[in-house]
């Protein structure tokens, strides 16, 4: 295994910085590592996330079972993974962010290094060493696929802790818990967490209408671009109903209608409900090179924010990549 330890260290730089930019970790202690040295109990591969049972053999950790948690499956397949990639009685080094009280031997996988001396990282498609090739081609409209890059989300969390909330709100938040995440049960995300989902985006740009996807849930949003206004007692539904409008060449997206959810925005305020009265505006404009579109948002729920939180994302051009399907399995 000590060709494996070698690895692993060499591994540290590029994994640490986008395992802290993602938003969905509160259950695990993200500033802490530990080494689970031990075998491949199982190995399941799904959605929303991807499972692995070491069993242990270091003395240190006791022989106990640790249940490691890691990215989708879209993610990990652009990273180099595969259904195949573990194998039961696999001789694995796991380094993990390990969970917080009440989830002990639970972790949450910075990497994992098996005994043929190769590393399997949960995100190495974020690595930056790899952006520049990326940069090849530019977008010259708002339509192509797009990503979070290395699951950056800009001060789109910053912002979002810093919203005041509503008695209401701070009561539900402190009732919330990680098991209580309703995208354990398959529930979808929705605008405008989901464009902070470290998963692809597509945009499809119509006359009358605007087709915005993501991976994550196979979510696809119709935006109405022919004039019309929300329906006045139509269906409340997880994505809402979207009209738009062209500003110049920004393209606003206004959002009503949203289904009531337990915890829309993920990050420091998460557990903050979304009500009947959400109303979520954005802003998408493509950069002048071609390279990235960044999206004003604006998030209006008076039940639960004492104040609309106002945040900005960025999205890179990667028209190399495709869509992968998402099934869930609660």
């Amino acid at each position: 295994m000590r060709l494996i330890v070698s690895l692993l260290l060499a591994s540290t730089v590029c994994i640490s910085g986008p395992a802290a930019a993602h938003h969905s970790r509160a259950g695990f202690e993200t500033d802490s590592v530990a080494a689970v040295q031990g075998r491949v109990a199982s190995f399941t591969w799904s959605n929303p996330h991807v499972y692995i049972e070491v069993e242990a053999t270091d003395p240190s950790t006791g022989g106990s079972r640790w249940m490691i948690e890691t990215d989708a499956i879209p993610i990990l397949l652009r990273s180099g993974w595969t259904a195949d990639s573990l194998k039961v009685g696999d001789a694995v080094l796991a380094r993990l962010n390990p969970g917080k009280p009440g989830r002990e031997h639970h972790g949450l996988l910075v990497s994992i290094a098996k005994q043929d001396g190769s590393v399997l990282l949960p995100r190495a498609h974020f690595e930056r060493d790899l952006a520049p090739a990326r940069r090849q081609s530019r977008a010259a409209t708002l339509a192509g696929v797009w990503e979070l890059p290395f699951g950056e989300t800009g001060d789109f969390m910053r912002r979002w802790g810093e919203t005041p909330l509503t008695e209401k709100a701070q009561a539900a938040k402190a009732a919330f818990g990680p098991e209580d995440r309703p995208a354990g049960d398959c529930i979808e995300t929705p605008t405008p967490m989901i464009m902070a989902m470290p998963y692809l985006n597509e945009i499809e740009l119509h006359e009358d209408r605007v087709i915005l996807r993501n991976e994550f849930f196979d979510v696809e949003r119709v935006v109405y671009m022919d004039g019309r206004d929300h329906p006045a007692d139509g269906p409340r539904t997880m994505q809402g109903h979207s009209i738009g409008r062209w500003e110049g060449e920004v393209l606003v997206v206004d959002t009503r209608l949203l289904a009531d959810h337990r915890a829309p925005i993920r990050g420091p305020n998460e557990g903050v409900p979304g009500g009947a009265q959400r109303h979520v505006t954005e802003r998408y404009r493509v950069s002048d090179d071609g390279l990235r579109v960044s999206i004003d948002v604006v998030v209006e729920d008076p039940e639960y924010l004492a104040a609309p939180f106002e945040g900005t994302l960025e999205w890179a051009y990667v028209p190399g990549f495709e869509l992968a399907s998402f099934t869930c399995t609660p």
